[in-house]
């Protein structure tokens, strides 16, 4: 007897207005668990931040977010396309992506100018595109809409932690892109230098025409103001989700750090302490 190898996919109704819509998606990498049945969905004018503590799934939750990876089970859909049943390089140049792992993959002999100029031709490096005027006064204009103008002729490799992740911060918006996710974007700045970049985030946060945005982050401190919803996870599991002022308590970080935290906020801006 024949048997019929399709795998039938769990009954899913598409939100064709949700910008991400994830249902019971798993992931495992052979005996571990990465996320366990994770149901989360972004809608178009929503700014959300993810914490958690190292491990507990963040970085392959955004990498399903950007369509880089299909959960093991359960069903994940961006711009109301299904994962798995959709051209993912038709999705990607729509997501504006700020990682480390995409920082690595950057020449550190390429102009900033050119590195985020060429994320319009989704590409890393320049070889012989040419660039039409628009493109790098665009380009132009996002760097200095993060405070680094005077960069654009600079080698990346010659620039600090701070100035890359302003410069690619940059590139992810250079394609006007309907989603942008933004991993630890504060990660390895000073305090004046992350205190300006956050400040320019609330500005974007707050632009009705900004993209719908997903932040990770391990401190709330490094939480701009306009961030209207939180993701918690510990261990791949949801410990909450949903409007910030809601998620971001005391007894809610505590379990999500597994330490007792108190939590206040002050002028929108959100800080914790241990008890």
């Amino acid at each position: 007897m024949r048997l019929d190898r399709r795998v039938s996919l769990p009954e899913f109704e598409v939100d064709p207005d949700a910008i991400l819509q994830l249902q019971q998606v798993t992931v495992r990498r052979g005996p571990k668990l990465l996320l366990d049945a994770i149901d989360w969905t972004v809608e178009e004018d929503e700014r959300w931040a993810m914490l958690g503590p190292n491990g507990a799934g963040k970085t392959t939750l955004l990498q399903i977010a950007a369509a880089s990876m299909h959960p093991t089970s359960g069903t994940a859909a961006i711009f109301g396309e299904r994962l798995g049943a959709v051209d993912v390089f038709e999705l990607r140049p729509r997501i504006g992506l700020s990682s480390a792992a995409l920082a690595q993959r950057i020449p550190g002999g390429e102009t900033v100018i050119d590195v985020v100029v060429s994320a319009g031709y989704a590409v890393i490096g320049r070889w012989r595109e040419a660039y039409g005027r628009l493109d790098v006064r665009r380009a132009r204009s996002l760097l200095a809409r993060f405070g680094v103008a005077e960069l654009a002729d600079r080698t990346y490799g010659t620039l600090s932690e701070g100035e890359r992740k302003r410069v690619q911060i940059a590139r992810a918006l250079m394609t006007d892109p309907e989603l942008l996710l933004l991993d630890e974007p504060a990660a390895g700045m000073d305090l004046g230098g992350r205190e300006d970049l956050l400040r320019r985030l609330a500005r974007l946060a707050a632009d009705p025409d900004a993209p719908a945005t997903v932040l990770v982050t391990h401190h709330v401190e490094e939480i701009p103001v306009g961030i209207s919803h939180a993701l918690l996870l510990r261990e791949g599991r949801v410990v909450a989700q949903g409007l910030i002022e809601e998620v971001l308590t005391s007894e809610r970080l505590s379990e999500t750090f597994g330490l007792a935290l108190n939590v206040e906020r002050d002028h929108g801006r959100f800080y914790a302490r241990a008890i």
